[in-house]
């Protein structure tokens, strides 16, 4: 058999083309100031010689050059909105976090610093300009506002991903959990443990944010079940859920449902006003369980693993020479796990 040849370098493919080195570069960063038939011949060069970039050598020329203008860091800034009077600051709703966001990246060698659009006079047009000013490169996008501030960022000169659905466009690459799976799979393990009228109290910011994941797996789940199991979906009317007791009641007056799936705040003080008792008379689940929950039974998203696949999304970008809005977004989902507690029944 015989043994591969060496792999050819960037001297190989000039000598072959009969132009220079830097010429070769150019043509194959795509550069305007090689003629079309040149790149051309290079391009076809390359394929048939199977010449392939060093992706370690490439990145660090590509920070070479760009330090001729601008020094380059190694920062991935995270996004955030600050729009208080939209009521999605509190602790109703989790986001992916700075520390497990600085975990992962630390991990490739870079830095990470958060930015409040909406907060300190900080504009969609002045982030831009302060990234650009400061070398970074690269942002990490977390809609956290119904105004979604975020997208009046222009994404072009930056490697970007967002978590979530929220923000539709600009369509950036995205990273979000399943919560068409994670409200099939709460309903299954109510299910299980013998409860019959299962229902879902969330947020309309919820069920865009999942672009319609808890309300498509909902409903998907209750296609199996007889119409009169069939509890109709709460949507509560308003961000602030404490505002929202008299249409949970009145909900739960008109459909009896005996499991919930819901936020941990003020809903499980509401059924305990409504005098039932969890989980005997009524099965309680988290739609967005978090290690600090221990109390429920719930849904845990793994926000960590939805960090670490944001940040190898932006290096990935980084070492490709990737910026701006892509032609084709990937969507990485991460599948949620359930969790069980106290405020279930045991199977």
């Amino acid at each position: 058999m015989n043994s591969p040849g060496p792999v050819p370098t960037l001297h190989d493919l000039a000598r072959a083309a009969r132009v220079s080195v830097m010429t070769v570069s150019r043509a194959l960063r795509g550069e305007g100031r090689v003629a079309p038939a040149t790149r051309e011949r290079i391009l076809a060069l390359a394929e048939s010689m199977g010449y392939r970039p060093d992706p370690d050598l490439a990145r660090l020329m590509q920070r070479v050059r760009s330090r001729k203008s601008v020094k380059i860091r190694a920062v991935i800034a995270v996004l955030r909105e600050w729009v208080p009077e939209d009521d999605l600051l509190g602790s109703s709703y989790q986001y992916v976090s700075l520390e497990a966001i600085r975990k992962r990246a630390l991990g490739h060698g870079y830095e990470v610093e958060e930015f409040w659009l909406g907060r300190d006079g900080l504009t969609p047009e002045k982030f831009g300009r302060v990234l650009r000013a400061r070398g970074i490169e690269a942002v990490i996008v977390s809609p956290q506002s119904s105004r979604l501030l975020c997208a009046e960022v222009d994404y072009a000169p930056f490697a970007a991903v967002a978590f979530g659905y929220a923000m539709r466009e600009p369509a950036l690459h995205m990273c979000a959990g399943n919560m068409t799976l994670g409200i099939q799979t709460a309903a299954e393990q109510l299910t299980a443990r013998g409860y019959r009228r299962i229902g879902v109290a969330v947020t309309q910011w919820i069920v865009n944010r999942s672009q319609f994941g808890y309300s498509g797996g909902f409903f998907h789940f209750q296609q199996s079940l007889p119409r009169e199991d069939r509890v109709p979906l709460l949507l509560l009317p308003h961000n602030r859920i404490a505002r929202g007791f008299s249409f949970f009641a009145e909900w739960m007056e008109q459909n009896r449902p005996d499991g919930l799936i819901s936020f941990d705040t003020h809903v499980p003080g509401w059924l305990k006003r409504l005098g039932l008792n969890v989980p005997e008379e009524i099965g309680f689940v988290v739609h967005d369980w978090t290690p600090e929950m221990s109390g429920y039974a719930g849904i845990y998203q793994r926000r960590e693993h939805l960090a670490a696949a944001a940040v190898d999304l932006i290096v990935t970008q980084l070492s490709l020479h990737e910026r701006g809005v892509p032609p084709v977004p990937r969507q990485i989902m991460i599948p949620p796990q359930w969790i069980p507690g106290p405020s279930v029944r045991e199977l």
